[in-house]
């Protein structure tokens, strides 16, 4: 079968498709990841072919303006909100570029991330079956927890109602646009239905977020879709500062904007001055700034996770779902600063598993917080904790179940 899978976001909300598309090339199936431009050597790396989003949607975070909003909306729900006026400039590019790529692939199902907006309305216009594939809760609705943007971790009999949020959030912000489109470009009824969906899928583990009663058969918990990287090796001064000392604590809030990067990346280092630690930080994505590496401080702008976090005390970074999973597959506690979005949801999860300190408040947090979140990271019974989730995490064969549930649910579609 030919699949398109759209998806859009930052790396972390790639990577985990191209894991999916190359499972799905190796059933024997042909595969096309659409995905911002900046992704491309990514995509081409894992001989996947690539149809490009604009690079704009990406560009926004990395704005002044983005970074002030996120500065000051604190976390959680607000901070995604205000960035939406951005994006309504270019939603028309992105869902025009989604309809001529899937155009052009002609695919018999397509696989679609919350934030691909054009995708439901895509497979409505072929014909084909939809599957919503998410790194993060909150398209199903459930009463086991509310929605994942929302700063609760209960909302009581609300909890259910409260996913509407993120089912139909995008849809209404965006309905204008959306519906001109329809008429424009996709030659449907303005205000018809999208595709309904032939299945979903979570790319979490269960293991972390357990799947809830109330979600049928026709929702998986997959596990995480792990893009892994095995010829990756340290380059000669990374091997030489871990083979110096004690295992480091991993820094690094993937791409999240720098907000004040030179007051962050100080905070970071003289927290871990003051808990006696070795750290490693990565700079890339702009939220730590310039830092001067010393014997007990190495500076990185990036390496794959799943091989640098095994050999890691402990990681520290912004909750983002892949970094969430990565950290805690290596089985060492994890401590979370989280920016926004489903950051503090993740970070909520990594308390109630007794992997992880308390939050960290990006804005009001000290040297002396940082300093104590490294220290509690010691803590044997976490430690323990830790090591047990990283073991059932590891154990699972998560893509191969998510082809599994894909492939038993197109069977008579």
């Amino acid at each position: 079968m030919r699949f398109a899978i759209h998806t859009l976001g930052t790396r972390g909300d790639t990577q985990p498709y191209l894991a999916l598309a190359s499972k799905l090339q190796r059933r024997g199936h042909e595969v096309l990841i659409v995905a911002p431009a900046q992704f491309k050597d990514l995509a081409e790396a894992e001989r996947v072919p690539f149809a490009p989003l604009p690079a704009e949607f990406l560009a926004v975070l990395d704005s002044a303006e983005a970074k002030r909003m996120i500065s000051k909306s604190g976390t959680g729900f607000g901070a995604g909100f205000k960035l939406l006026k951005f994006y309504r400039e270019i939603s028309r590019r992105l869902l025009d570029a989604e309809w001529e790529a899937a155009r052009s692939h002609s695919p018999d199902a397509i696989l679609f991330h919350p934030k691909a907006l054009g995708a439901p309305h895509i497979a409505a216009k072929l014909g084909v079956p939809l599957f919503l594939a998410s790194p993060l809760p909150g398209f199903t609705p459930t009463a086991a927890f509310p929605t994942p943007v929302l700063p609760f971790a209960s909302l009581g009999p609300l909890n259910r109602a409260s996913h509407s949020l993120m089912i139909h959030g995008g849809s209404i912000m965006f309905a204008k646009t959306i519906r001109k489109w329809r008429a424009e470009r996709l030659g449907l009824p303005a205000r018809g239905k999208a595709a309904s969906l032939a299945g979903t899928l979570y790319g979490y583990s269960p293991h972390v977020l357990p799947k809830p009663h109330d979600w049928g058969a026709s929702v998986a918990v997959t596990g995480y879709w792990f893009l892994d990287t095995p010829d990756w090796n340290a380059d000669g001064e990374l091997a030489a500062f871990l083979a110096a000392g004690e295992p480091p604590i991993y820094v690094g809030f993937g791409s999240m904007p720098g907000v004040d990067p030179q007051r962050m990346a100080s905070l970071v280092v003289e927290g871990l001055r003051l808990a006696g630690k070795r750290g490693l930080l990565a700079t890339v994505g702009g939220a730590l700034g310039r830092i001067e590496p010393s014997e007990n401080i190495h500076v990185i702008t990036g390496a794959p996770h799943d091989r640098l976090f095994p050999l890691m005390h402990a990681t520290l970074h912004h909750g983002g779902a892949g970094t969430t999973g990565a950290a805690l597959r290596a089985g060492k506690p994890t401590a979370v600063c989280p920016f926004f979005g489903d950051q503090p949801f993740w970070a909520r999860r990594v308390v109630a598993l007794g992997v992880g300190p308390k939050p960290l408040d990006k804005r009001a947090m000290s040297a002396d917080d940082l300093a104590a979140a490294f220290r509690l990271m010691d803590d044997p019974a976490m430690r323990v904790r830790a090591a047990e989730l990283g073991a059932a995490i590891r154990s699972e064969d998560s893509t191969r179940t998510a082809v599994d549930f894909i492939e038993q649910n197109l069977v008579g579609v």
